[in-house]
């Protein structure tokens, strides 16, 4: 079954709720968009926002290498090559693991619906379902409180904490977290935000409340500064920032191992072959993986999580990206019940435009 049409555009999707990280304040983000569509009529979508202090590629720079003359060239190639096309792609664009991505997705999608089978079929289901967790982002205590009542309303009973701004709120927000929401599990993401001795005073001040994970505490290039650090602590550390490929995958797993769990995003890694690519890597160096996202399509959260299930070494979720927005353009994808992330039975990613 051959390609008969390749569109991509760019969208601005609003956040329901602005929020702060320790970098920079976001209210909406751009996401791009490629539908392929097959002779037959099957359409695979695909979705991509990536960030560009990460990876070096914007948004803006995706949609231009899709729609290149180069990628309008795979009108006319079969889909059951999808994997060639994706390689092709990967040489064309060497460091573009948004470009990637997006084709990646769009691909996947239109081979799985092409076979009628969901694309966590072609790799075979370890898992059924997994909490996520939900984001708050740097703000007072109050606040905190306040977006931690509505997500434990919602059913949510997973929190991640934006912090790395000011350290003694950072842990001040924890304590009072543990405090009122007895139940609730905590995570918190420093993106980058900490020195090793802020680090340090951190996990002392928070130690008695089991914070599940700390994300990326501090910046990329100075990993080596937490080698000597007990066993005990970097097992709760994830690398995200650090952690793009399957390069920086080896470069981690290397004992004394730094980072206990590996944060995987689709938009750093290129899409689900690279995922699986880091994900067998950390599998054999006995690494967890945490999968996580920037604020995205319903299409790449659910392709996400496609690829987290077919991961026996899967342990946590952190994608939330599309909850945030107050819009998209797709619907279907994952099943969201009670905090839960679960997939259905529909083919491809079971996305469709509205």
């Amino acid at each position: 079954m051959k390609i008969k049409e390749i569109n991509a555009f760019s969208q601005n999707l609003a956040l329901s709720k602005p929020y702060s990280i320790a970098y920079q304040k976001i209210s909406d983000v751009k996401n791009i968009f490629l539908v392929v569509t097959l002779e037959n009529g099957i359409i695979g979508i695909g979705s991509a926002n990536p960030n560009f202090e990460v990876v070096g590629e914007t948004p803006s720079q995706t949609l231009e290498n899709c729609i290149s003359d180069f990628c309008q060239s795979f009108v006319g190639k079969d889909i059951r090559h999808f994997r060639n096309i994706i390689k092709s792609i990967e040489t064309a664009f060497p460091n573009k693991p948004g470009t990637l991505a997006i084709w990646d997705i769009a691909l996947h999608d239109a081979f799985g619906k092409y076979l009628d089978i969901p694309v966590v079929g072609l790799y075979g289901q370890c898992i059924e379902r997994l909490p996520t967790s939900c984001t708050i982002g740097i703000m007072g205590v109050e606040e905190t409180l306040r977006e931690a009542r509505e997500y434990e309303s919602l059913g949510f009973n997973v929190l991640k904490i934006k912090t790395g701004l000011d350290i003694e709120l950072d842990i001040e927000r924890v304590i009072k977290l543990n405090e009122r929401f007895k139940k609730l599990t905590i995570r918190v993401d420093a993106n980058q935000g900490y020195t090793k001795e802020q680090l340090l005073q951190f996990v002392r001040a928070t130690e008695k409340y089991n914070l599940q994970l700390i994300e990326q505490p501090i910046p990329v290039g100075d990993e080596s500064q937490l080698v000597k650090l007990d066993e005990k602590i970097r097992k709760l550390l994830v690398a995200d920032e650090s952690l793009k490929n399957s390069t920086s995958a080896v470069t981690l797993a290397v004992k004394p191992q730094i980072f206990g769990v590996y944060n995987i995003k689709l938009m750093k890694c290129g899409g689900l072959i690279g995922a699986f690519e880091i994900a067998t890597i950390a599998k054999a160096a006995n690494i967890d993986l945490f999968w996580g996202c920037n604020d995205e399509s319903i299409v790449s959260i659910t392709a996400a999580l496609h690829a987290a299930f077919a991961c026996p070494n899967t342990k946590y979720l952190d994608l939330d990206g599309s909850l945030d927005l107050a819009e998209d353009l797709v619907h279907g994808g994952f099943i969201l019940k009670n905090g839960e992330l679960s997939i259905g039975g529909k083919s491809g990613f079971g996305v469709e435009i509205n």
